[in-house]
């Protein structure tokens, strides 16, 4: 499944990011919509959820990210909605790890 969040805020350390692997966190912006899947290898094999995918909340929760590579990197964003079929455009999409 994929969770789309409305991002909220993120620090001035994304867009410092130059690494060739981590450049994807310069394209974050404040107020974009970005989509989120949930694989198997991040999914708990219990629960069949992927940790922090604000399950629970709703659009009035904020919730906390960080890049992964940047631990600098992170921000906050609210849940829009779950999908169960993902159909994210590549350039805003991400996986829970």
């Amino acid at each position: 499944y994929c969770v789309e969040f409305k991002t909220e805020s993120l620090s001035q350390h994304c867009a410092l990011e130059n690494r060739p692997h981590a450049r994807w966190m310069q394209y974050l912006r404040e107020g974009h919509t970005v989509c989120v899947a949930c694989q198997p290898p991040a999914m708990n094999s219990h629960t069949q959820r992927c940790s922090g995918d604000g399950h629970k909340a709703d659009g009035r929760k904020i919730l906390h990210w960080e890049a992964v590579g940047n631990s600098q990197c992170r921000g906050t964003w609210k849940k829009i909605r779950q999908l169960e079929q993902c159909s994210c455009p590549l350039v805003h999409s991400f996986i829970f790890i």
